[in-house]
């Protein structure tokens, strides 16, 4: 079977800010606690929505949470452990390409849907499969390379 090109995997708004959410967490305050406002002041991601996508996080045992004036958010596991197919998993469901639906049960007759819906969903499974394949300490690790600077350690910040 020759291979078939995907032109385009749209990530949505959801799954791109709570990837960015979650680089910042691990990037900036691997050890401690972070108040949403940090994380929406550094990313420019709206309050309201991280809020909704931390809790659907917390859910899914990849964020815990912190009550109390020190109090936040931080990640549940170490970045190593967090796969960005997780995160995806996490906040949308399954990844699945347009037009690739769950396995149906009807007639046996092989139809031209019936054959490409069996492709869209292998390529679907090839496709998450990749989000698997990289973790949050993966993109950290690319953030250093291209420069990007972190606070120095030690170095206490107070919010007022």
């Amino acid at each position: 079977m020759r291979e078939l090109v995907v032109p385009a995997v749209k990530l949505s708004s959801k799954s791109r800010y709570a990837l960015r959410a979650l680089f910042d967490l691990a990037y900036y305050s691997p050890r401690q606690p972070v108040q949403i406002r940090e994380i929406v002041d550094r990313e420019g991601i709206p309050a309201r929505f991280l809020e909704q996508i931390f809790q659907e996080l917390k859910r899914a045992g990849i964020v815990a949470s912190k009550r109390g004036p020190r109090g936040g958010y931080s990640l549940a596991r170490s970045a190593r452990d967090v796969r960005l197919g997780d995160v995806l998993r996490a906040v949308e469901g399954p990844v699945a390409l347009a037009g690739a639906p769950a396995a149906r049960r009807e007639s046996p007759r092989i139809d031209a849907r019936r054959a490409t819906d069996v492709v869209l969903r292998e390529l679907s499974a090839r496709v998450e499969s990749c989000f698997d394949d990289v973790t949050l300490a993966d993109v950290c690790h690319r953030a250093e390379s291209l420069g990007l600077p972190r606070p120095a350690a030690g170095v206490p910040t107070y919010v007022i």
